[in-house]
């Protein structure tokens, strides 16, 4: 049926924008606060950046990717995740000019072919950061403050941070092959894409939901046991910085994320009351995907937050703002003579900075006055054709009801007097 939207997909109504650009305001702070600049990158790009960034064997490659062949026969993809897109934009417009730390974030709509559930759609909106070109891990203790900082800025309470090291490429293909010789004599009893992900990706299966639960899980050996000593005091120094800031956490040795591009620290944040689904936000270090997309080696930490399940987590909490539709003025017009004049001062209002609106099919004055409540109107401007002949209209205070006549070169002025005073 044309007139329904495509599953996993939803209109965001009016009722609801308030909500989001509330959250959207609340990003946008803190994110001038930590230095951060905004990034807007395209809804599509070419599908060989998410083979290569994200990585072939994953989930999100081989089962979510919404791809296509355009008219030019080139495969295109809309974009599952913005990380990739962020760093093929730092490359491309060479915004490692300078050699110094690159602070971006982004807002925006991504699209994974998945089961649509309570927070989790086929098109969803995330909130991310990227910090390209600095290893220091009190970079990676910052990209993890400003995730916890934006979460408890909009309430959110007893909120749990994991933290783990997801080792380099100098101490990971160790841990690759402890798990493979865990897991070997165990493939029959795991599900069939952790049987596939035992070849190509081991530390995956450590992710699957459906063998999280058996009993030979829990003793799978940890990474943190085969790090090397670069990455072992990296992550002992992040965790260092998070103590000092007074950042509570916990280390959980079996988090993984599920990107290929992942190097030392990984992390994730979870808010309990949203129960099965009380992921909000997850991200790490990322050292290794500047150079895979073609760039020079370099260091990059970020994180990405769902804007739906936060959203969810806020209404679960009664924890959304009442915004409330209000309007400063609604102009009244009564008769034909009145509905020039009134369509004149009508724009003068707004251009004077004032939000005005006012009926355009003529009905009755209690008609008016009920649409100048329902938007909210602060106050009411009446022109009708005697106020034509004078020259004034009728200002009424919709909350007390008092009404005073206003002549028309000084409206403006004593509107916004009213308005702002």
């Amino acid at each position: 049926m044309l007139t329904n939207a495509p599953r996993g997909t939803k209109d965001i109504l009016p009722a609801a924008v308030g909500e989001w650009t509330y959250v959207e305001s609340k990003i946008r702070d803190l994110c001038r606060r930590y230095g951060y600049e905004e990034i807007r990158t395209p809804l599509f790009e070419h599908t060989e950046l998410f083979h290569r960034g994200i990585g072939e064997g994953t989930d999100v490659v081989d089962k979510e990717m919404y791809t296509f062949t355009d008219r030019g026969g080139r495969s295109i993809t809309l974009r599952p995740e913005n990380t990739a897109s962020a760093v093929r934009a730092y490359l491309q417009n060479k915004l490692y000019g300078d050699n110094s730390l690159v602070k971006l974030f982004y807002i925006g709509s991504m699209f994974r072919y998945d089961r649509p559930q309570a927070g989790r759609m086929r098109e969803f909106h995330q909130f991310g950061i990227e910090a390209l070109g600095e290893e220091n891990p009190a970079v990676d203790a910052e990209v993890i403050m400003l995730a916890v900082d934006f979460l408890q800025s909009l309430g959110l309470k007893n909120l749990e941070l994991s933290l783990n090291s997801v080792g380099c490429p100098k101490c990971r293909p160790i841990y690759r092959k402890m798990l493979q010789d865990y897991f070997r004599d165990k493939l029959d009893d795991l599900c069939d894409d952790c049987k596939d992900r035992f070849e190509r990706s081991p530390l995956r299966i450590l992710d699957c939901k459906v063998d999280a639960d058996k009993p030979f899980m829990k003793d799978a050996p940890a990474i943190t046991d085969c790090l090397c000593d670069e990455c072992k005091e990296h992550f002992e120094t992040v965790q260092a910085y998070l103590k000092e800031a007074g950042v509570a956490f916990t280390l959980d040795s079996r988090l993984v994320r599920g990107l290929d591009y992942y190097t030392k620290t990984a992390f994730e944040i979870k808010y309990p009351p949203l129960g099965a689904q009380s992921a909000v936000a997850g991200g790490g270090r990322y050292d290794g995907l500047v150079e895979e997309i073609g760039g020079k080696p370099t260091p990059a930490v970020g994180f990405a937050t769902g804007l739906e399940r936060v959203l969810l987590a806020l209404e679960k909490q009664n924890l959304l703002p009442d915004v409330k539709k209000t309007t400063d003025v609604f102009v009244v017009a009564l008769g034909d003579a009145a509905k020039q004049p009134a369509f004149a001062l009508l724009t003068q209002l707004r251009r004077a900075g004032l939000t005005a609106g006012m009926d355009y099919a003529g009905r009755s004055m209690k008609a008016q006055m009920k649409q100048a409540n329902k938007a909210g109107a602060r106050f009411a401007l009446i022109i009708g054709e005697d106020e034509v002949k004078e020259s004034c209209a009728m200002l009424k205070n919709m909350e007390t009801s008092e009404q005073q006549k206003v002549p028309f070169p000084t409206i403006i002025e004593k509107l916004y007097a009213e308005v702002n005073g």
